[in-house]
């Protein structure tokens, strides 16, 4: 059995070298009509980049107590001892918190990295801290 490799010419290991070898050389056609640019340098080098440092995923006021159980938003509404729930966002994937939309007439702890003024002018509006 040839198993599809003929039986004249026969099939041996690896003629024209393994994986790349030869694109400057005896397989220079296909690289530079297939892989055009693969050889060479292009611009500077960046030393010791920091990438994703912009990163920095935000949510809304309005979006904040959507990522609380629903238990906890009956809870909330029924406490009058005033004691307010946390609502960490850092553990929720959010960095910012920003402000638009609006908050319940209830205290809440909001955590988070960083607020726009607005957002937190809006949740010590309602009478909680925000830190």
């Amino acid at each position: 059995m040839s198993h599809g490799h003929g039986h004249i010419g026969k099939h041996r290991k690896h003629p024209g070298g393994r994986g790349h070898a030869g694109g400057m050389h005896h397989h220079r056609i296909n690289f530079d009509k297939y892989h055009p640019g693969y050889f060479g340098k292009v611009g500077m080098r960046h030393y010791h980049l920091k990438r994703n440092q912009s990163f920095c995923p935000t949510v809304n006021l309005d979006k904040l107590w959507t990522l609380v159980s629903e238990q906890t938003r009956v809870n909330a509404a029924k406490n009058k001892t005033g004691a307010a729930p946390i609502i960490d966002v850092v553990r929720l994937g959010y960095y910012k918190v920003l402000g638009k939309g609006k908050l319940p007439k209830q205290p809440v702890i909001v955590k988070a990295k960083f607020f726009s003024r607005r957002a937190e002018e809006k949740i010590k509006g309602v009478g909680a801290p925000a830190f």
